[in-house]
Protein backbone atom coordinates (compact mmCIF):
# COMPACT_ATOMS: atom_id res chain seq x y z
CA UNK A 1 0.00 0.00 0.00
CA UNK A 2 1.35 3.41 -0.97
CA UNK A 3 0.22 7.00 -0.56
CA UNK A 4 1.34 9.44 -3.26
CA UNK A 5 0.70 13.15 -2.85
CA UNK A 6 1.99 16.58 -3.81
CA UNK A 7 2.75 19.28 -1.27
CA UNK A 8 4.64 22.56 -1.54
CA UNK A 9 6.27 21.54 -4.84
CA UNK A 10 7.35 18.10 -3.66
CA UNK A 11 6.18 14.80 -5.16
CA UNK A 12 6.11 12.36 -2.27
CA UNK A 13 5.45 8.63 -2.15
CA UNK A 14 4.96 6.98 1.23
CA UNK A 15 5.21 3.22 1.47
CA UNK A 16 2.71 2.74 4.27
CA UNK A 17 3.80 -0.60 5.69
CA UNK A 18 7.55 0.00 5.74
CA UNK A 19 7.35 3.72 6.47
CA UNK A 20 9.77 4.45 3.62
CA UNK A 21 9.41 7.91 2.11
CA UNK A 22 10.47 8.70 -1.44
CA UNK A 23 10.72 12.18 -2.92
CA UNK A 24 10.37 11.53 -6.64
CA UNK A 25 10.23 13.31 -9.98
CA UNK A 26 7.03 13.91 -11.92
CA UNK A 27 7.25 10.85 -14.13
CA UNK A 28 7.77 8.43 -11.23
CA UNK A 29 4.95 10.14 -9.36
CA UNK A 30 2.61 9.69 -12.33
CA UNK A 31 3.33 5.99 -12.77
CA UNK A 32 3.78 4.70 -9.22
CA UNK A 33 0.10 3.95 -8.59
CA UNK A 34 -0.31 2.56 -12.11
CA UNK A 35 2.52 0.12 -11.47
CA UNK A 36 0.90 -0.97 -8.23
CA UNK A 37 -2.41 -1.63 -10.00
CA UNK A 38 -0.69 -3.59 -12.78
CA UNK A 39 1.23 -5.76 -10.30
CA UNK A 40 -1.92 -6.48 -8.29
CA UNK A 41 -3.76 -7.45 -11.47
CA UNK A 42 -0.94 -9.76 -12.55
CA UNK A 43 0.12 -11.33 -9.24
CA UNK A 44 -2.78 -10.60 -6.88
CA UNK A 45 -0.43 -8.43 -4.82
CA UNK A 46 2.10 -5.67 -5.47
CA UNK A 47 4.55 -7.11 -2.96
CA UNK A 48 7.57 -9.02 -4.18
CA UNK A 49 7.87 -12.62 -2.96
CA UNK A 50 10.48 -13.11 -0.23
CA UNK A 51 12.54 -15.46 -2.37
CA UNK A 52 12.82 -12.79 -5.07
CA UNK A 53 13.78 -9.80 -2.90
CA UNK A 54 16.73 -7.90 -4.32
CA UNK A 55 16.33 -9.38 -7.79
CA UNK A 56 15.44 -7.59 -11.02
CA UNK A 57 13.40 -8.89 -13.93
CA UNK A 58 13.85 -7.14 -17.26
CA UNK A 59 10.92 -9.00 -18.79
CA UNK A 60 8.65 -7.69 -16.02
CA UNK A 61 9.98 -4.18 -16.60
CA UNK A 62 9.04 -4.36 -20.26
CA UNK A 63 5.64 -5.88 -19.53
CA UNK A 64 4.78 -3.17 -17.02
CA UNK A 65 6.03 -0.47 -19.37
CA UNK A 66 3.88 -1.79 -22.22
CA UNK A 67 0.81 -1.97 -19.99
CA UNK A 68 1.28 1.60 -18.74
CA UNK A 69 1.50 2.90 -22.28
CA UNK A 70 -1.59 0.92 -23.19
CA UNK A 71 -3.88 2.05 -20.36
CA UNK A 72 -2.82 5.69 -19.99
CA UNK A 73 -1.96 8.72 -22.10
CA UNK A 74 1.31 9.18 -20.26
CA UNK A 75 3.33 9.16 -23.49
CA UNK A 76 1.80 12.53 -24.29
CA UNK A 77 3.63 13.97 -21.27
CA UNK A 78 6.93 12.06 -21.22
CA UNK A 79 9.20 10.24 -23.62
CA UNK A 80 9.09 6.46 -23.66
CA UNK A 81 12.69 6.40 -22.49
CA UNK A 82 11.84 8.50 -19.41
CA UNK A 83 8.86 6.29 -18.65
CA UNK A 84 11.03 3.18 -19.02
CA UNK A 85 13.62 4.59 -16.61
CA UNK A 86 10.87 5.43 -14.12
CA UNK A 87 9.44 1.90 -14.30
CA UNK A 88 12.89 0.47 -13.67
CA UNK A 89 13.38 2.76 -10.68
CA UNK A 90 10.01 1.82 -9.18
CA UNK A 91 10.52 -1.91 -9.63
CA UNK A 92 14.02 -1.63 -8.16
CA UNK A 93 12.57 0.00 -5.04
CA UNK A 94 10.09 -2.86 -4.89
CA UNK A 95 12.94 -5.37 -5.12
CA UNK A 96 14.81 -3.57 -2.34
CA UNK A 97 11.83 -3.94 -0.01
CA UNK A 98 10.99 -0.24 0.33
CA UNK A 99 7.97 0.01 -1.95
CA UNK A 100 4.69 -1.96 -2.10
CA UNK A 101 5.75 -3.81 1.04
CA UNK A 102 3.67 -6.30 2.96
CA UNK A 103 1.87 -5.54 6.21
CA UNK A 104 4.03 -7.19 8.88
CA UNK A 105 1.99 -5.85 11.80
CA UNK A 106 -1.30 -7.62 11.13
CA UNK A 107 0.16 -11.02 12.02
CA UNK A 108 1.40 -9.51 15.27
CA UNK A 109 -1.92 -8.11 16.44
CA UNK A 110 -3.24 -11.30 18.10
CA UNK A 111 -0.14 -11.55 20.29
CA UNK A 112 -0.45 -7.84 20.92
CA UNK A 113 -4.03 -8.16 22.18
CA UNK A 114 -3.03 -10.88 24.65
CA UNK A 115 -0.13 -8.90 26.12
CA UNK A 116 0.16 -8.39 29.87
CA UNK A 117 -1.50 -5.21 31.11
CA UNK A 118 1.05 -2.89 32.67
CA UNK A 119 -0.10 0.54 33.87
CA UNK A 120 2.49 3.13 32.85
CA UNK A 121 0.76 6.46 33.40
CA UNK A 122 -1.96 8.20 35.38
CA UNK A 123 -3.76 11.46 34.79
CA UNK A 124 -4.64 12.76 38.26
CA UNK A 125 -7.64 15.09 38.15
CA UNK A 126 -6.25 16.91 41.14
CA UNK A 127 -9.03 19.52 41.01
CA UNK A 128 -12.56 19.26 39.71
CA UNK A 129 -12.81 23.01 39.83
CA UNK A 130 -11.52 25.89 37.73
CA UNK A 131 -11.23 29.66 37.94
CA UNK A 132 -11.77 30.06 34.18
CA UNK A 133 -14.89 29.62 32.11
CA UNK A 134 -13.46 28.44 28.79
CA UNK A 135 -16.23 28.28 26.21
CA UNK A 136 -15.15 24.92 24.73
CA UNK A 137 -14.24 23.13 27.98
CA UNK A 138 -14.96 19.39 27.66
CA UNK A 139 -14.67 19.15 31.46
CA UNK A 140 -17.76 21.30 32.16
CA UNK A 141 -15.90 24.17 33.86
CA UNK A 142 -13.67 21.62 35.57
CA UNK A 143 -16.51 19.71 37.23
CA UNK A 144 -16.72 16.90 34.63
CA UNK A 145 -20.52 17.00 34.70
CA UNK A 146 -20.46 16.09 38.37
CA UNK A 147 -19.50 18.04 41.44
CA UNK A 148 -16.68 20.33 42.48
CA UNK A 149 -13.97 18.54 44.42
CA UNK A 150 -10.29 18.67 45.26
CA UNK A 151 -8.24 15.48 45.47
CA UNK A 152 -7.10 14.70 49.00
CA UNK A 153 -3.57 13.72 49.91
CA UNK A 154 -4.90 10.28 50.90
CA UNK A 155 -6.47 9.62 47.47
CA UNK A 156 -3.41 10.94 45.65
CA UNK A 157 -1.03 8.74 47.60
CA UNK A 158 -3.26 5.73 46.97
CA UNK A 159 -3.14 6.56 43.25
CA UNK A 160 0.66 6.55 43.25
CA UNK A 161 0.69 3.30 45.22
CA UNK A 162 -1.73 1.81 42.68
CA UNK A 163 0.54 2.87 39.82
CA UNK A 164 3.60 1.30 41.42
CA UNK A 165 1.71 -1.92 42.22
CA UNK A 166 0.39 -2.28 38.67
CA UNK A 167 3.49 -1.24 36.73
CA UNK A 168 5.23 -4.63 36.99
CA UNK A 169 8.87 -4.32 35.95
CA UNK A 170 8.49 -0.95 34.23
CA UNK A 171 10.73 1.62 35.90
CA UNK A 172 9.71 4.92 34.29
CA UNK A 173 6.20 6.04 35.23
CA UNK A 174 4.22 9.11 34.16
CA UNK A 175 1.90 11.20 36.33
CA UNK A 176 0.12 14.29 34.99
CA UNK A 177 -1.50 16.75 37.38
CA UNK A 178 -4.63 17.82 35.56
CA UNK A 179 -7.93 19.55 36.22
CA UNK A 180 -9.94 21.76 36.16
CA UNK A 181 -7.06 23.87 37.35
CA UNK A 182 -4.42 21.93 39.33
CA UNK A 183 -2.97 25.04 40.95
CA UNK A 184 -6.22 25.39 42.92
CA UNK A 185 -4.94 22.34 44.84
CA UNK A 186 -1.25 23.12 44.75
CA UNK A 187 -0.55 22.07 48.33
CA UNK A 188 -1.64 18.51 47.57
CA UNK A 189 0.33 18.51 44.31
CA UNK A 190 3.52 19.31 46.25
CA UNK A 191 2.84 16.63 48.86
CA UNK A 192 2.20 14.00 46.18
CA UNK A 193 5.43 14.84 44.37
CA UNK A 194 7.31 14.54 47.66
CA UNK A 195 5.60 11.20 48.36
CA UNK A 196 6.44 10.00 44.87
CA UNK A 197 10.12 10.81 45.39
CA UNK A 198 10.05 8.78 48.61
CA UNK A 199 8.47 5.63 47.20
CA UNK A 200 10.32 5.62 43.88
CA UNK A 201 13.57 4.86 45.69
CA UNK A 202 11.98 2.04 47.66
CA UNK A 203 10.49 0.38 44.57
CA UNK A 204 13.20 1.23 42.01
CA UNK A 205 10.83 3.45 40.02
CA UNK A 206 11.28 6.84 38.41
CA UNK A 207 8.29 9.20 38.40
CA UNK A 208 8.07 11.79 35.65
CA UNK A 209 5.58 14.40 36.81
CA UNK A 210 3.90 16.87 34.46
CA UNK A 211 1.59 19.80 35.09
CA UNK A 212 -1.17 21.22 32.88
CA UNK A 213 -2.24 24.72 33.94
CA UNK A 214 -4.02 27.84 32.74
CA UNK A 215 -1.28 29.81 34.49
CA UNK A 216 -3.42 32.41 36.20
CA UNK A 217 -2.30 31.31 39.68
CA UNK A 218 1.32 30.70 38.70
CA UNK A 219 3.92 32.47 40.85
CA UNK A 220 7.67 32.34 41.44
CA UNK A 221 7.41 29.80 44.27
CA UNK A 222 5.32 27.41 42.17
CA UNK A 223 7.61 27.84 39.18
CA UNK A 224 10.71 27.10 41.24
CA UNK A 225 9.20 23.86 42.51
CA UNK A 226 7.88 22.90 39.05
CA UNK A 227 11.25 23.50 37.43
CA UNK A 228 12.84 21.20 39.96
CA UNK A 229 10.24 18.43 39.88
CA UNK A 230 8.10 18.60 36.74
CA UNK A 231 9.39 16.90 33.61
CA UNK A 232 7.03 18.97 31.48
CA UNK A 233 4.65 21.89 31.92
CA UNK A 234 1.70 22.47 29.58
CA UNK A 235 0.56 26.11 29.50
CA UNK A 236 -2.89 26.86 28.09
CA UNK A 237 -3.19 29.84 25.73
CA UNK A 238 -5.07 30.06 22.44
CA UNK A 239 -2.83 32.55 20.64
CA UNK A 240 -3.70 36.14 19.78
CA UNK A 241 -5.14 38.26 22.58
CA UNK A 242 -8.56 38.65 20.97
CA UNK A 243 -8.82 34.92 20.26
CA UNK A 244 -7.63 33.83 23.69
CA UNK A 245 -9.77 36.27 25.65
CA UNK A 246 -12.91 35.45 23.70
CA UNK A 247 -12.64 31.75 24.54
CA UNK A 248 -10.70 31.63 27.83
CA UNK A 249 -12.18 34.25 30.20
CA UNK A 250 -12.12 34.35 33.98
CA UNK A 251 -15.31 33.63 35.90
CA UNK A 252 -16.21 37.30 35.73
CA UNK A 253 -15.71 37.45 31.98
CA UNK A 254 -12.37 39.27 32.03
CA UNK A 255 -9.67 38.17 29.58
CA UNK A 256 -6.63 36.23 30.70
CA UNK A 257 -4.06 37.03 28.00
CA UNK A 258 -2.38 39.98 29.73
CA UNK A 259 -2.19 38.07 32.98
CA UNK A 260 -0.66 34.85 31.65
CA UNK A 261 1.70 35.90 28.82
CA UNK A 262 4.43 37.39 31.08
CA UNK A 263 4.23 34.30 33.31
CA UNK A 264 4.44 31.92 30.37
CA UNK A 265 7.44 33.74 28.96
CA UNK A 266 9.14 33.35 32.33
CA UNK A 267 8.38 29.61 32.34
CA UNK A 268 9.83 29.17 28.84
CA UNK A 269 12.98 31.15 29.62
CA UNK A 270 13.53 29.49 33.01
CA UNK A 271 13.33 26.07 31.35
CA UNK A 272 15.71 27.14 28.57
CA UNK A 273 12.94 26.79 25.95
CA UNK A 274 12.66 23.06 26.67
CA UNK A 275 10.34 20.75 28.62
CA UNK A 276 7.20 22.82 28.20
CA UNK A 277 4.44 23.46 25.66
CA UNK A 278 2.17 26.41 25.14
CA UNK A 279 -1.00 24.64 24.15
CA UNK A 280 -3.97 26.24 22.43
CA UNK A 281 -7.28 25.28 20.88
CA UNK A 282 -8.68 26.67 17.65
CA UNK A 283 -12.35 26.67 16.74
CA UNK A 284 -14.77 27.67 13.99
CA UNK A 285 -14.16 31.27 15.08
CA UNK A 286 -10.43 31.34 14.30
CA UNK A 287 -9.99 29.13 11.28
CA UNK A 288 -6.91 31.23 10.49
CA UNK A 289 -5.18 29.50 13.39
CA UNK A 290 -1.80 29.60 11.66
CA UNK A 291 -1.81 33.27 12.66
CA UNK A 292 -2.16 32.21 16.30
CA UNK A 293 0.83 29.89 15.96
CA UNK A 294 2.82 32.72 14.35
CA UNK A 295 1.81 35.02 17.20
CA UNK A 296 3.08 32.53 19.78
CA UNK A 297 6.35 32.24 17.86
CA UNK A 298 6.67 36.03 17.78
CA UNK A 299 6.19 36.10 21.55
CA UNK A 300 9.30 33.92 21.77
CA UNK A 301 7.84 30.49 22.44
CA UNK A 302 9.67 27.54 20.90
CA UNK A 303 7.44 24.63 21.99
CA UNK A 304 3.94 25.04 20.58
CA UNK A 305 0.80 22.94 20.18
CA UNK A 306 -2.43 24.37 18.79
CA UNK A 307 -5.15 21.74 18.60
CA UNK A 308 -8.48 21.58 16.75
CA UNK A 309 -11.49 21.81 19.01
CA UNK A 310 -13.55 18.65 19.49
CA UNK A 311 -17.16 19.65 20.00
CA UNK A 312 -20.74 18.63 19.42
CA UNK A 313 -21.98 19.76 15.99
CA UNK A 314 -24.58 21.84 17.83
CA UNK A 315 -21.98 23.96 19.61
CA UNK A 316 -21.57 27.42 18.09
CA UNK A 317 -17.77 27.09 17.99
CA UNK A 318 -17.74 23.59 16.42
CA UNK A 319 -16.28 22.95 12.99
CA UNK A 320 -18.63 22.65 10.06
CA UNK A 321 -17.94 20.39 7.09
CA UNK A 322 -17.21 23.43 4.94
CA UNK A 323 -14.51 24.53 7.43
CA UNK A 324 -12.32 21.50 6.77
CA UNK A 325 -10.81 22.62 3.42
CA UNK A 326 -9.96 25.97 5.03
CA UNK A 327 -8.23 24.22 7.94
CA UNK A 328 -6.27 21.97 5.58
CA UNK A 329 -5.01 25.03 3.74
CA UNK A 330 -4.01 26.60 7.04
CA UNK A 331 -1.83 23.58 7.83
CA UNK A 332 -0.13 24.04 4.46
CA UNK A 333 0.49 27.70 5.27
CA UNK A 334 1.85 26.78 8.67
CA UNK A 335 4.15 24.14 7.19
CA UNK A 336 5.68 26.71 4.81
CA UNK A 337 6.16 29.15 7.67
CA UNK A 338 7.74 26.38 9.75
CA UNK A 339 10.27 25.63 7.00
CA UNK A 340 11.01 29.32 6.49
CA UNK A 341 11.74 29.87 10.17
CA UNK A 342 13.96 26.79 10.42
CA UNK A 343 15.98 27.76 7.38
CA UNK A 344 16.56 31.17 8.96
CA UNK A 345 17.86 29.54 12.13
CA UNK A 346 14.74 30.66 14.01
CA UNK A 347 13.12 27.24 14.30
CA UNK A 348 10.41 26.20 16.70
CA UNK A 349 8.71 22.92 17.52
CA UNK A 350 5.09 22.44 16.46
CA UNK A 351 3.69 19.35 18.14
CA UNK A 352 1.67 18.05 15.19
CA UNK A 353 4.60 18.29 12.81
CA UNK A 354 6.74 16.01 15.00
CA UNK A 355 7.45 12.80 13.11
CA UNK A 356 10.32 10.29 13.28
CA UNK A 357 10.86 8.60 9.94
CA UNK A 358 13.94 6.64 10.99
CA UNK A 359 12.83 5.17 14.31
CA UNK A 360 9.56 6.33 15.74
CA UNK A 361 7.26 4.60 18.22
CA UNK A 362 7.41 0.89 18.99
CA UNK A 363 4.98 -1.51 17.34
CA UNK A 364 2.56 -1.47 20.30
CA UNK A 365 2.40 2.33 20.18
CA UNK A 366 1.82 2.32 16.43
CA UNK A 367 -1.07 -0.10 16.80
CA UNK A 368 -2.84 1.24 19.88
CA UNK A 369 -1.75 4.81 20.49
CA UNK A 370 -1.90 6.27 24.00
CA UNK A 371 -2.85 3.00 25.71
CA UNK A 372 -5.96 4.44 27.34
CA UNK A 373 -7.94 1.99 29.42
CA UNK A 374 -5.05 -0.37 30.04
CA UNK A 375 -1.68 1.40 30.17
CA UNK A 376 -2.97 4.90 30.88
CA UNK A 377 -5.83 5.75 33.28
CA UNK A 378 -7.59 8.82 34.61
CA UNK A 379 -8.22 9.29 38.34
CA UNK A 380 -10.98 11.45 39.86
CA UNK A 381 -10.60 13.44 43.10
CA UNK A 382 -12.32 10.63 45.01
CA UNK A 383 -10.19 7.91 43.43
CA UNK A 384 -12.38 6.41 40.69
CA UNK A 385 -10.44 4.99 37.72
CA UNK A 386 -11.48 5.77 34.15
CA UNK A 387 -9.93 4.78 30.79
CA UNK A 388 -8.65 8.36 30.46
CA UNK A 389 -9.46 11.89 31.59
CA UNK A 390 -11.85 12.39 28.68
CA UNK A 391 -14.14 9.59 29.89
CA UNK A 392 -14.39 11.04 33.39
CA UNK A 393 -18.01 11.80 34.22
CA UNK A 394 -19.43 8.94 32.14
CA UNK A 395 -20.11 6.43 34.90
CA UNK A 396 -20.48 3.58 32.43
CA UNK A 397 -16.69 3.71 32.21
CA UNK A 398 -15.77 3.57 35.90
CA UNK A 399 -13.22 0.74 35.99
CA UNK A 400 -12.59 0.61 39.74
CA UNK A 401 -10.79 2.82 42.23
CA UNK A 402 -7.27 3.40 43.52
CA UNK A 403 -7.97 1.63 46.83
CA UNK A 404 -9.37 -1.61 45.43
CA UNK A 405 -7.88 -1.64 41.92
CA UNK A 406 -9.48 -2.56 38.60
CA UNK A 407 -12.91 -4.16 39.02
CA UNK A 408 -14.27 -3.83 35.48
CA UNK A 409 -11.75 -5.97 33.63
CA UNK A 410 -14.22 -6.09 30.72
CA UNK A 411 -13.65 -2.37 30.11
CA UNK A 412 -9.91 -2.86 30.32
CA UNK A 413 -10.06 -5.75 27.86
CA UNK A 414 -12.22 -3.76 25.44
CA UNK A 415 -9.55 -1.05 25.29
CA UNK A 416 -6.74 -3.59 25.26
CA UNK A 417 -8.18 -5.21 22.12
CA UNK A 418 -8.78 -1.88 20.35
CA UNK A 419 -6.21 -1.10 17.68
CA UNK A 420 -5.88 0.02 14.06
CA UNK A 421 -7.13 -3.36 12.83
CA UNK A 422 -10.29 -3.25 14.93
CA UNK A 423 -11.31 0.05 13.30
CA UNK A 424 -12.69 -0.54 9.79
CA UNK A 425 -11.93 3.01 8.65
CA UNK A 426 -8.23 2.48 9.35
CA UNK A 427 -7.82 -0.45 6.99
CA UNK A 428 -7.19 1.65 3.89
CA UNK A 429 -5.82 4.76 5.59
CA UNK A 430 -2.18 5.65 4.98
CA UNK A 431 -1.95 7.42 8.34
CA UNK A 432 -2.86 4.51 10.57
CA UNK A 433 0.64 3.80 11.90
CA UNK A 434 1.16 7.48 12.73
CA UNK A 435 -2.15 8.23 14.47
CA UNK A 436 -2.67 4.67 15.77
CA UNK A 437 -6.39 4.85 15.09
CA UNK A 438 -6.98 8.20 16.74
CA UNK A 439 -8.59 9.09 20.04
CA UNK A 440 -10.87 6.42 21.57
CA UNK A 441 -12.79 9.05 23.53
CA UNK A 442 -13.57 11.06 20.40
CA UNK A 443 -14.65 7.89 18.60
CA UNK A 444 -16.97 6.94 21.45
CA UNK A 445 -18.41 10.42 21.93
CA UNK A 446 -19.27 10.79 18.25
CA UNK A 447 -20.19 7.21 17.36
CA UNK A 448 -20.82 5.33 20.59
CA UNK A 449 -18.02 2.86 19.81
CA UNK A 450 -14.29 3.11 20.55
CA UNK A 451 -13.56 0.96 17.50
CA UNK A 452 -14.63 3.68 15.10
CA UNK A 453 -13.03 6.95 14.07
CA UNK A 454 -13.83 10.63 14.42
CA UNK A 455 -14.29 11.92 10.86
CA UNK A 456 -12.98 15.46 11.23
CA UNK A 457 -10.10 14.29 13.37
CA UNK A 458 -9.00 11.83 10.68
CA UNK A 459 -9.12 14.43 7.92
CA UNK A 460 -6.96 16.85 9.88
CA UNK A 461 -4.54 14.17 11.03
CA UNK A 462 -3.90 13.00 7.49
CA UNK A 463 -3.06 16.55 6.42
CA UNK A 464 -0.73 17.08 9.38
CA UNK A 465 1.16 13.90 8.55
CA UNK A 466 1.49 14.93 4.90
CA UNK A 467 2.85 18.28 6.02
CA UNK A 468 5.23 16.71 8.52
CA UNK A 469 6.72 14.40 5.89
CA UNK A 470 7.03 17.26 3.40
CA UNK A 471 8.85 19.34 6.04
CA UNK A 472 11.37 16.53 6.48
CA UNK A 473 12.00 16.56 2.73
CA UNK A 474 12.36 20.34 2.61
CA UNK A 475 14.73 20.57 5.55
CA UNK A 476 16.88 17.70 4.23
CA UNK A 477 17.87 19.73 1.17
Amino acid sequence: MIHAYKNNGYDIVLDVNSGSVHVVDDVVFDIVTLVEDILVEKFGTAQIPEDQEGTTDEALNQEVLAKICEISDITSKYSKEDISDAVSDVLELRSNGVLYTDDVYENYVEDFKSRDTIVKALCLNIAHDCNLRCKYCFADEGEYHGRKALMSEEVGKAALDFLVANSAGRRNLEVDFFGGEPLMNWGVVKKLVEYGREIEKKHDKNFRFTLTTNGTLLNDEILEFANKEMGNIVLSIDGRKEVNDAMRPLQGGQGTYDRIVPKFKKVAESRHQLRYFVRGTFTHNNLDFSEDVKHLVELGFKQISVEPVVASPDDWYAFKDEDIPIILEEYDKLAKYYIEKHKKGEGFNFFHFNIDLAGGPCVAKRLSGCGSGCEYLGVTPWGDLYPCHQFVGNEDFIMGNVFEGIKRTDIRDMFKESNVYSRPDCQKCFARYYCSGGCAANAYNFNGDINTTYKHGCELQRKRIECAIMIKAALAE
